[in-house]
């Protein structure tokens, strides 16, 4: 009872004091950042990252970012979204996708590695499949920069997957649309972000206060409710140094907010809703009136904004929410996708979210 009562009272100003000691991204930082990662990686530098070819029918490509898999308590975010997970990795395992892991895969500010290991032995086995199938990269982030900073790291990832494996920064999908070639640059995206890069305050605030206070209080900050809101201002950061690129895309995590072709799920509603109003489609405007009524958010007006952004930025999201489900993100013959799986009636389900055609993602860059 004691519980419940201080859920109601303390979760709202709990997550204002988290979000507030979780991020903020400095723009000038952030465009330095990924400028080097970049770079760095087209010059093959293995210490940043490594460049994937993307040959349509022939390979796949599966991202999932921000799992925070921890210690199986009551601060473990993770732990109510292991069905879907498993169920997603045993999918894209008989598929043959190569499975990037997009940073933040083990909260390792809150646990050891030891404590996730042990609360997550099926997903680690899974995880080592893709490994000795050569489809595995795995990318850090700011809560397990532990991958990239422990000497010992390269050890610990040898014991837990059976086979060496290196940690990058970031990784870089090359594939060509018709006789252009098409990058994509991958990373987790805490980049820039003066509270998450490596902060020694953040660090300590999450594993000193926000996680025990957590484990007690059972709260888990990464609603559903958060894919409707309108962009935060580390993913525009991250837009506004996308669209300065030409033919190139860029796919981060670190927010757990998805975000496809610019635009997260509320403002691809919007936009939307916008058209069927230009066209006159009743029904249309009807159905997505409803569907954004449905995500309890006041109904705002596109005024053909939304049609301006470039599709150059997507963010997987995360496997943490709330509810159970997951997001991520494929890339599969000549088209990406933003998808979601969770379980109905025990059955894991797969649900497409956004799908766009590589080919209509081929813009010029812009100055913003």
């Amino acid at each position: 009872m004691m519980r419940k009562l201080l859920q109601k009272i303390l979760t709202g100003p709990i997550i204002q004091i988290a979000n507030r000691y979780s991020s903020r991204p400095d723009r000038d930082t952030v465009f330095s950042s990924l400028d080097l990662l970049y770079r760095s990686i087209r010059s093959e530098k293995p210490a940043k990252g490594m460049v994937l070819p993307h040959i349509p029918g022939h390979t796949k490509f599966i991202v999932f970012s921000d799992h925070h898999k921890g210690g199986g308590n009551g601060a473990d975010d993770f732990m109510v979204c292991e069905p879907a997970y498993t169920a997603a990795l045993a999918y894209y395992l008989e598929q043959q996708y190569h499975y990037i892991g997009l940073g933040d895969c083990e909260e390792l500010w809150e646990n050891t590695l030891t404590q996730v290991k042990a609360a997550y032995p099926a997903c680690f086995e899974l995880e080592k499949r893709f490994a000795a199938k050569g489809g595995f990269t795995k990318i850090f982030g700011n809560h397990d920069l532990f991958w990239d900073q422990d000497p010992f790291a390269s050890l610990q990832l040898k014991n837990l997957y059976e086979q060496e494996i290196k940690i990058y920064e970031g990784a870089v999908i090359e594939t060509v649309i018709g006789e252009q070639n098409l990058r994509i640059l991958l990373t987790h995206g805490h980049q820039g972000d003066r509270q998450s890069d490596g902060n020694w305050f953040s660090k300590f605030f999450v594993a000193r206060v926000w996680g025990p206070l957590q484990a007690y209080l059972r709260i888990n900050p990464n609603t559903p409710a958060y894919n409707s809101q309108l962009k935060t201002w580390h993913n525009t950061l991250m837009y506004e140094w996308s669209a300065r690129q030409r033919n190139l895309l860029l796919v981060t995590g670190h927010t757990h907010q998805p975000v496809f072709r610019s635009l997260t799920l509320l403002e691809n509603l919007v936009r939307q809703l916008d058209t069927a109003r230009a066209l006159g489609d009743e029904d249309k405007i009807r159905s997505l009136g409803e569907e954004i009524r449905k995500r309890k958010v006041e109904l705002p007006v596109a005024g053909n904004l939304y049609d301006k952004i470039l599709p150059t930025y997507f963010n997987s999201g995360c496997c943490c929410y709330s509810d159970g489900d997951i997001t991520g993100i494929e890339i599969e013959e000549t088209f990406i996708r933003l998808v979601k799986w969770e379980l109905t009636d025990g059955r894991p389900v797969r649900t497409i979210l956004e799908e766009q055609q590589l080919a209509q993602l081929m813009t010029p860059a812009i100055s913003v």
